[in-house]
């Protein structure tokens, strides 16, 4: 669901057609559930969901077919109610609907995440019986069922009263079967894997391994932070080579960082030197710690490499400035400033905003916003951005220019705009009849929403113009 109002009634309207709820949701989500429980309301209240197609499949002028109102009591059950007929009576506005659906729901696992949703219901009646259909069905569910309901409890869990269903939750997963967690550990919604990997160490059904090989795949960091510091917890002689490896390969900088803090307690100090010029500044920061706790200083190694253009990595000049000093680093930040390859460009700019350029700098930075490297260019913008107002106005005009790449034209026209006066304004008026659409003079009014930036922009025309 998540889309526009007539898209989420749809979902109810196929409900009343009798599509199954797996044929109108995406029921992986647990959104679409919570959603489809406001929109069955909101879509009664509002006369876009008749009474008679919440429970008739769109007949009009019969009773429902599973329930009657004897007299004054309440509803009584009567034949077995369809999959969407029973998901549709779950969200009805008549809470004694509620009540009544939840009779049939334990045994149908397809409503088993509304069932959750009930379990949080203002009515108390309701409130309990959806607790005991919960607490009846899921230690039996298959593992298809739990991973479409297990996300709408951890996300209900949060409301006013949810927290009895939150604690059935963690009763539940507490003494199931390891193979419904390791189903749980593969689940789409992350603060079900999130759950189901605390659940796993706690109980301890996961190896080193398998805890390390989890903190390299994920992509969640709070996933990756818990695999991480158990998969170094319970390594062994036997499984530090796979465990290390494994992290020091992952994608994530986090993954990375943990695996080379874990290098000292191997004894293994001296391998978490390449680490030193890795794209992540946090894997930077753990290996110089790393180095230092084994009786290395970073810095002679990070001079060594940078002195040596031949031998400089891309963010061996960020290292540089991250623990150097100013006075003896920055001239060597400049002169890599030249060197061939562009990551080593960018990092060198980078290191030297974090130096805090003066002005004179200023004008030596400005042959970089015409680098053919994007990420030259970006870094040089970055670094000029808070002295936007001081640079020559007409040398970031030209950079505008339609014979420059767009990266180029983009960055200067921000700094452009950040400076203002008449010639942003003419640059503005320039750019609108331009026939590159990179730019985008609108963009370039930082601080506004589009719609403001736009009309901003029309100001600045109108202004000129005149």
């Amino acid at each position: 669901m998540h889309g526009d109002e007539n898209e989420r009634y749809e979902a109810a309207r196929g409900l009343a057609r009798g599509r199954r709820p797996a044929r109108v949701l995406d029921v992986a989500d647990p959104r679409a559930w919570t959603e489809l429980d406001e929109t069955v309301r909101e879509a009664s209240a509002r006369g876009v969901l008749a009474p008679h197609d919440r429970l008739t499949r769109g007949r009009p002028g019969l009773p429902p077919p599973w329930w009657t109102r004897p007299g004054s009591g309440g509803p009584r059950l009567g034949s077995r109610p369809g999959e969407a007929e029973l998901a549709l009576a779950l969200c009805d506005p008549d809470g004694r609907i509620r009540e009544a659906a939840l009779g049939h729901a334990g045994s149908r696992p397809g409503v088993l995440p509304l069932v959750a949703i009930r379990s949080t219901d203002w009515a108390p009646p309701v409130r309990e019986r959806a607790l005991g259909v919960l607490r009846t069905a899921l230690p039996d569910a298959a593992p298809r069922t739990l991973a479409v309901t297990v996300p709408v409890i951890l996300r209900v869990a949060g409301r006013r009263r949810g927290g009895a269903a939150g604690a059935l939750l963690e009763e539940l997963l507490g003494g199931c079967p390891e193979a419904t967690l390791a189903s749980l550990l593969l689940n789409r919604d992350r603060a079900t894997r999130r759950l189901a990997l605390r659940v796993a160490v706690a109980r301890g059904h996961l190896d080193a391994g398998r805890l390390a090989r989890i903190a390299s795949a994920d992509n969640d960091v709070v996933v990756q932070g818990v695999a991480s510091d158990a998969a170094i917890a319970a390594m062994t002689a036997e499984t530090e080579e796979e465990v290390l490896g494994r992290l020091l390969a992952g994608r994530t900088g986090r993954t990375r960082a943990a695996g080379v803090t874990a290098l000292r307690r191997a004894g293994r100090t001296p391998e978490a030197e390449p680490f030193l010029y890795d794209r992540s500044a946090m894997v930077r920061a753990c290996a110089r710690w790393t180095l230092r706790q084994g009786g290395t200083d970073p810095l002679p190694l990070y001079r060594a490499r940078c002195a040596d253009p031949a031998r400089t990595t891309g963010r061996a000049p960020l290292g540089l400035a991250e623990c150097g000093e100013r006075g003896t680093d920055m001239p060597v930040l400049w002169e890599l400033t030249a060197h061939a390859d562009p990551a080593v460009r960018a990092s060198a700019v980078a290191g030297l905003r974090s130096f805090e350029v003066s002005g004179r700098d200023r004008e030596r930075l400005l042959p970089l916003l015409a680098d053919p490297a994007p990420g030259v260019v970006r870094e040089a913008a970055r670094t000029l951005e808070p002295v936007a107002a001081l640079l020559p106005p007409a040398e970031l005009a030209r950079l505008t220019g339609p014979e420059r790449p767009p990266h180029v034209r983009a960055r200067a026209l921000r700094l452009l705009a950040a400076h203002g006066g008449a010639v942003h304004a003419e640059t503005a008026v320039r750019l609108v009849e331009d026939a590159d659409p990179v730019p985008d003079p609108a963009a370039a009014l930082p601080g506004q929403p589009p719609a403001g930036r736009r009309a901003r922009l029309r100001q600045v025309w109108r202004a000129w113009l005149a």
